[in-house]
């Protein structure tokens, strides 16, 4: 049985991982060149951001894999229609020949 205290680290490493993408994508898209001008950023930086994306990414795939989460969940209300629909199928039964 997992102890509460891996799941309050997982949580806070989750959210570690949340801030660091947000900062890391607002700032590409603050300094993201505009008009024609060039990128403020070395190709050697975009580069890095890239790797960092990716670790990150990463590591929340496998937090969310710890935690038996979906990676593609998305929040919605409690009244929303889903969009998808459960269906059981019985395995037909068995002929004779």
């Amino acid at each position: 049985m997992e102890n509460p205290e891996s799941s309050a680290e997982l949580s806070k490493e989750q959210q570690i991982m949340r801030a660091m993408r947000k900062t890391l994508t607002s700032i590409v898209r603050d300094t993201a060149p505009r008009d024609g001008d060039p990128s403020p950023l070395l190709p050697d930086t975009v580069e890095n951001i890239r790797m960092c994306l990716g670790l990150i990414s990463a590591r929340e795939a496998e937090l969310a894999e710890l935690l038996g989460l979906a990676r593609n969940e998305r929040p919605r209300y409690a009244d929303e229609d889903t969009s998808t629909q459960t269906m059981q199928f019985v395995p037909p039964g068995k002929t004779l020949n």
